[in-house]
């Protein structure tokens, strides 16, 4: 459930690729309500997803790695304590071990993913880590601590310059880059945010 950063959440590369999201989560990670990680291979695929869907940002997205890396300074997870556990794990998708490799590695609470499905729970449980999608994650941190997940969106939109977001174009730009139910809560507190 989170609520301080003790509480570590392994982000999968999906959650990593949209802006909005990767915004999101990076905020409430550096406001101190939950340890973020994920490891350098979670980094190659958000990179090579977004350069596949958007080819001018070949080789431009080291600055925005390297922002997250700094925001988190203890967000890796490295490839030799999750490697060995690879094959060791049977998923739908043979290509999310890593993920689930990583998470046990890194001793983490939950798995933030869109891909839910990827990681069923007669699987997951066993470790004692909980799949989780973005929006309801937020949500989770909200209900735990308003005041700090309010002040970290409130920081966040403030770094919005280009356009300067108003609280509602702020909350759309989160429900278009697929967090609703957080849209909702911005909407929610739109005097406060």
């Amino acid at each position: 459930m989170a609520g301080n950063a003790r509480y570590a959440a392994l982000l999968d590369a999906c959650v990593l690729y949209p802006i909005a999201m990767t915004d999101s989560l990076m905020s409430l990670a550096t406001a101190g309500l939950f340890a973020a990680k994920w490891s350098t291979k979670i980094e190659q695929e958000w990179i090579a997803a977004l350069e596949l869907r958007r080819p001018d940002l070949r080789g431009k997205l080291e600055f925005r790695r390297n922002c997250m890396r700094e925001a988190v300074p203890d967000w890796e997870v490295p490839e030799v304590a999750w490697a060995p556990l690879v094959a060791s794990y049977e998923l739908p998708d043979p290509n999310d071990r890593h993920v689930l490799a990583a998470a046990v590695a890194g001793h983490v609470d939950c798995i933030v993913t869109e891909n839910l499905r990827d990681f069923p729970s007669t699987t997951v449980d066993a470790y004692g880590i909980e799949v989780v999608s973005p929006d309801r994650f937020i949500i989770n941190q909200w209900d735990l601590d308003p005041l700090a997940t309010m002040t970290a969106f409130k920081r966040m939109r403030a770094r919005w310059k280009s356009p300067r977001a108003t609280p509602e174009n702020f909350a759309r730009a989160l429900e278009h880059g697929g967090l609703p139910a957080t849209a909702q809560r911005i909407r929610d507190a739109a005097e406060l945010i």
